[in-house]
């Protein structure tokens, strides 16, 4: 038995956050044996490398199962070492490999690296994204919900609304993707990111997209918590789409009471 009711509490989101695409699922894996036995699981072919970014993307927007090891994305690069299937190598360290293109000095390119979240490497062989409503990772290690900012804050404010924590989110930059699965999978904590560059041209992420990472038991909690702030008139969204917004029309009454 499933450890949790994916596809219901996606459609959830999906009805209370009107989220373009469905979540995705992520985890790692200690051996390749163990990633290989995943349902309908797809890999590169050998020689084949892409992207991390590019990998999220397809599982995002195809709904494909895909999974890779280091051997799949550029070696000893970022890409594998936010994941924690590689250590980054010395021209990503030193500053080199950046400098010039998204920092003007060395220093700036050395500490863009040195101050990055990432999975501590030498545990983790391989990782899958899929759509987390199929269950094939289950369960998995982080989920992945892209949204709007106006899309973004109410989950946020599902998941503050019985046990409130303050949540601190970091800006790494170009990389952006450090802030998001890299820092989620490495504390467990909810992370949003910024997309970087990257992610935009390679993964398909939308202009107006945040991303957040998160671990199942945010999701309970999040679910949960959008229902309970619809019974008190606060849901999204608060005019249709595209549609120019009244504001006394859209200030809910319920919610007007508790001011």
């Amino acid at each position: 038995m499933a450890a949790y009711d994916y596809e219901a509490m996606v459609a959830v989101l999906r009805e209370r956050l009107r989220l373009r695409s469905d979540p995705l699922a992520l985890k790692l894996f200690e051996s390749i044996e163990a990633m290989d036995a995943v349902p309908g699981l797809r890999r590169p072919k050998a020689g084949v490398h892409f992207s991390m970014c590019q990998l999220i993307g397809q599982a995002r927007w195809l709904g494909w199962t895909l999974g890779v090891t280091h051997d799949n994305v550029v070696a000893n690069s970022n890409c594998g070492g936010v994941m924690g299937l590689n250590a980054p190598g010395e021209k990503y360290l030193n500053g080199s490999m950046f400098h010039n293109v998204w920092f003007a000095t060395v220093e700036a390119a050395r500490e863009h690296q040195a101050q990055m979240p990432r999975v501590p490497a030498g545990k983790y062989v391989g990782a899958v994204a899929a759509p987390l409503a199929k269950g094939r990772l289950d369960p998995p290690d982080a989920v992945l919900v892209y949204a709007t900012p106006g899309q973004m804050i109410l989950l946020i404010n599902a998941l503050q609304h019985r046990n409130y924590v303050r949540c601190d989110f970091t800006v790494t930059g170009e990389t952006a993707c450090a802030d998001s699965w890299g820092r989620g999978l490495a504390t467990g904590e909810p992370s949003v990111s910024i997309p970087c560059f990257a992610e935009r041209r390679f993964g398909g992420v939308q202009d107006d997209e945040l991303l957040v990472s998160l671990r199942m038991e945010h999701l309970v909690e999040i679910v949960a918590g959008l229902a309970w702030l619809a019974e008190r008139g606060i849901r999204y969204p608060i005019a249709p789409y595209g549609a120019q917004c009244d504001p006394a029309a859209a200030f809910d009454v319920n919610y007007a009471g508790k001011m």
